[in-house]
C-alpha cells in the first residue's frame, strides 16, 4: 500500500505539472462549482494523481478527516490551501 508520504507528493506532482496554481486544480476538481470538494470529487483527483483505486476511497476519507476543519465533511478552498501548504512543507 502506498505510504502517506507517496500518496501526498503524488498530489503534489499532479498540482504543479498540470496546473498553474493549486487554486486553479481546486477550482477544476469542484465540478459542481460549489466551492467545496465533495469525497467524488477528490477520489477523482486521487485518481488523476494516480492513486491506486484500490485505496482512492480510503484516502479520500483520511484527507477529509484529516483537513476539513469545519466538520461539514467537504473541502473548501481554505481548507484545500491549507492542505497544499502542508504537502509543500513535507
Amino acid at each position: 500500500m502506498a505510504t502517506k508520504d507517496t500518496i501526498l507528493n503524488k498530489i503534489q506532482i499532479l498540482i504543479t505539472n498540470n496546473f498553474d496554481s493549486p487554486e486553479a486544480a481546486y477550482n477544476f476538481f469542484d465540478k459542481d462549482g460549489d466551492g467545496k470538494l465533495k469525497k467524488r470529487e477528490i477520489v477523482e483527483l486521487l485518481k488523476k494523481a494516480e492513486i491506486s483505486g484500490f485505496i482512492r476511497g480510503i484516502v479520500s476519507s483520511k484527507l477529509i478527516e484529516g483537513y476539513d476543519s469545519s466538520g461539514d465533511e467537504l473541502i473548501d478552498w481554505e481548507e484545500f490551501k491549507s492542505a497544499v501548504n502542508k504537502i509543500k512543507e513535507t
